[in-house]
């Protein structure tokens, strides 16, 4: 049997079983990894060394830093501060709370990574739905949706964007002009698909009670400590400009989360640094460690590397027919796989396309549409869209595979018509 065949039925099996959930998508996460390992091992394609390479410890260690930063947060009130504010500013009602809440953190998305914005905004938004009495899976499914959506728009706010910029020369100013237009057009219709496909649960949101008690309450009276707020929001806000500057401090990301977290701990000093520590969601970082190793034997294997070799061999094709059909495979195959290897492994197979003579400039901003709108079509189609479904299991209405597929592939959809659209009216008025 093929290593092909092997490592893709791994995979496959893997995504069956998280999509029955009857058993946690963590432990399913870890086995089908191990597996993998052991498998490839002795098949030949995969190695335990190999394993630890293709783990983006970057990404993980930005988790880490900012589940740190929050976790120092939580206690001093800051959060149900936010959560009364935002609330009442809704004046509770869902439509207005969901438009809110999304533009916000599509807003800091586009200048943060969006699992840092993620992470900080989720608990946020738990905590009002908790105060108004809402179901809080509309809210965090539109969130991470709208967050990995703007996120597109920048050069910043997604990482295949860094891995594109890097390989295409492109600049932050390059995304304004091309991706920036198109990403509010699509976001607009992200929000228009979202508020339809969630009509039904808004309207049973009619709770005037809690409406009116929230309106009475005052939001500063749930500070407990505003000294160590005041802290941790200064290291925020220096790691933000980290993030900003990363080109030229030289720093990666994940060093700036982690340093901030440090400077933090040192400044605060917790009084119960267990209880710190366990705030932080080690079943998402386990989770995603297993899920790059599971993907990074699929790469071994060459199963990504035949959707390569097809593309080679799409050279002949138009700029815009292949940039077209690149922006949907890309998609599809971001819904089931992280976007981040698919990038990687789709770089220098554009790079080639160019030594070649081909017009590859339209086939970058594919690349940054097809796996930026693609996540959102299931619930590890990216990192935002794992950590509001962790988080939701912490409340009454845990989000489910099954109720993301119904909600997140129809945006996704949407979304990526609505760019292919604008990609082709581009490509004939201004070119890329």
């Amino acid at each position: 049997m093929s290593p092909q065949i092997i490592s893709s039925a791994i995979f496959l099996v893997a995504l069956l079983l998280i999509f029955t959930e009857k058993v946690h998508r963590t432990i399913i996460a870890l086995v089908a990894a191990l597996l993998m390992i052991v498998v490839g091992t002795f098949a030949g394609f995969y190695s335990q060394e190999q394993a630890l390479e293709v783990i983006d410890f970057n990404t993980l260690g930005l988790l880490m830093g900012m589940m740190l930063l929050v976790a120092l947060l939580e206690p001093t009130g800051f959060f149900q501060y936010l959560a009364i504010l935002g609330g009442k500013l809704s004046q509770g009602k869902p439509v207005r709370l969901l438009v809110m809440l999304g533009a916000v953190t599509s807003i800091v998305s586009m200048f943060l990574d969006n699992v840092t914005t993620i992470v900080l905004i989720a608990p946020v938004t738990i905590l009002i739905c908790e105060i108004l009495g809402y179901n809080t899976q509309p809210f965090l499914i539109s969130e991470a949706i709208l967050s990995n959506t703007g996120g597109v728009a920048t050069l910043v706010g997604d990482p295949p964007n860094i891995l594109i910029a890097s390989a295409a020369g492109f600049s932050f100013n390059d995304f304004l002009v091309h991706s920036l237009p198109i990403i509010i057009v699509t976001w607009f219709v992200a929000l228009a698909v979202l508020n339809f496909l969630f009509r039904k649960e808004f309207q049973g949101l009619k709770n005037k009670t809690n409406h009116e008690a929230l309106m009475q309450l005052e939001p500063k009276s749930v500070l407990k400590d505003l000294k160590t707020t005041r802290k941790v929001l200064v290291v925020i806000i220096l790691a933000f400009f980290g993030f900003l500057l990363e080109s030229v401090i030289h720093l990666e990301p994940s060093t700036i989360a982690f340093t901030s977290a440090a400077v933090a701990l040192l400044w605060v000093r917790p009084p119960d640094l267990k209880r710190t520590l366990n705030l932080i969601e080690w079943d998402i970082l386990i989770f995603f460690g297993a899920l790059f190793v599971m993907v990074g034997g699929l790469e071994k294997a060459g199963v990504l590397h035949i959707f390569t070799q097809a593309l080679t061999e799409s050279a002949h094709l138009h700029p815009l027919v292949l940039g077209v059909g690149l922006i949907w495979i890309v998609a599809i195959i971001s819904s089931f796989v992280d976007n981040i290897p698919i990038t990687i492994a789709l770089i220098p197979v554009l790079q080639e396309l160019g030594t070649l003579g081909f017009d590859i400039t339209p086939l970058w901003w594919a690349l940054v549409f097809g796996a930026g709108l693609g996540g959102n079509g299931t619930i590890i189609g990216s990192t935002a869209n794992v950590i509001v479904t962790s988080l939701s299991e912490k409340t009454r209405n845990p989000i489910t595979p099954a109720l993301w597929n119904k909600k997140g592939l129809p945006v996704m959809l949407a979304t990526c018509f609505t760019a292919s659209l604008l990609y082709i009216a581009f490509y004939y008025l201004i070119g890329f």
